[in-house]
């Protein structure tokens, strides 16, 4: 897609730039013709893998915490952007559950504070704002429904999904109320290299890898084997979350999703298939989550009539990618 498409990207301001996901947007927004300005916490920004996408040249990087007001104020004033993604999170389920009041902190406060310094200049910018939320705010419902549409209840069952709920009540609160253009993506599991390993694919094929010539029966440790979830490839993620920031109606939620879910018993089988590994998935109470969501797919169709997104790449690619990729 275009900019033509749609509305222009122009200056964008990404926050959370340097992780995972960020890694992947940077590239894509300068295919789109983007003036990038990435905001990160650490200087120190990850190497490239071999399967992650280089760093495009050009980027402004704008280094500190969405946490320090000051920080904020001036990097809304140097980007002056016409379009903000806002990925900034604490997005591990368990570092969250550890640290509720920094999981608040981090993914609901400083959410505030960088849309009250939009909303503070509003006379020099008036961005297209893309919300990065989750499917874990929709949680486990009576009156749930698979795949969910954006109209399912929301039920949060973890600090996590609760911190991402309040980001979309409070920038939603802020589209009604002053016309703010935010738009906000409710993205399932999505993965790729460049994942950190405390994620679940990446833990799996890092696992699977590390056993493939270990004899038959040699226990490797897994979590729940029975949740259900929908998994993207990053890389079709970033591209629904630009084509939203192009097409997406400011006020509405998109699920980010395939449609399709898998076990996490059905992917273990996958990445051992294709490692060759004969170890033996033996549950490790370590890694079980008690509040595991049983099932979370989600109905892309509104994404998809919105913006002509479609899902390019596969689980198996997810797959071929976690066990080539440098990451480990």
């Amino acid at each position: 897609m275009s900019a033509t498409d749609g509305r222009p990207l122009g200056r964008v301001l990404v926050t959370g730039a340097a992780g995972f996901v960020g890694q992947w947007l940077l590239p894509a927004l300068a295919a789109e013709g983007a003036e990038l300005f990435a905001l990160a916490t650490d200087p120190n920004l990850p190497s490239a893998s071999p399967r992650v996408p280089p760093e495009p040249s050009g980027v402004t990087w704008l280094l500190g915490d969405l946490r320090d007001d000051a920080y904020v104020r001036h990097a809304v004033q140097t980007a002056r952007p016409d379009t903000i993604i806002h990925l900034a999170a604490i997005s591990h389920l368990p570092t969250a559950a550890a640290d509720p009041a920094l999981a608040w902190d981090v993914n609901v406060t400083a959410t505030a504070r960088l849309l009250h310094h939009v909303e503070q200049q509003r006379a020099a910018v008036n961005p297209t704002v893309l919300i990065v939320g989750s499917a874990e705010q929709y949680g486990r419902d009576a009156s749930h429904t698979m795949p969910l549409v954006e109209t399912a209840v929301q039920a949060p069952r973890t600090i996590y999904a609760a911190t991402k709920a309040a980001q979309e009540v409070l920038a939603l609160q802020l589209w009604r109320a002053t016309a703010l253009p935010v738009v906000v993506a409710r993205s399932f599991n999505h993965s790729g290299a460049g994942q950190p390993p405390r994620f679940l694919l990446p833990a799996l094929a890092h696992r699977a890898r590390e056993l493939a010539s270990a004899p038959a029966g040699t226990p490797m440790p897994v979590g729940n084997r029975s949740p259900v979830r929908d998994f993207l490839h990053v890389s079709d993620v970033v591209a629904a979350y630009i084509s939203l920031c192009q097409r997406g109606t400011p006020g509405e939620a998109y699920n980010v999703a395939s449609g399709t879910g898998w076990s996490v018993q059905q992917v273990l089988d996958k990445v051992l298939a294709r490692t060759g590994s004969r170890a033996v998935p033996t549950e490790d109470p370590a890694l079980v989550r008690p509040v595991d969501v049983p099932v979370l797919i989600g109905d892309p169709r509104k994404l998809q009539h919105a913006t002509d997104w479609r899902a390019q790449r596969s689980l198996d690619d997810i797959i071929e990618d976690l066990l080539h990729a440098a990451t480990f």
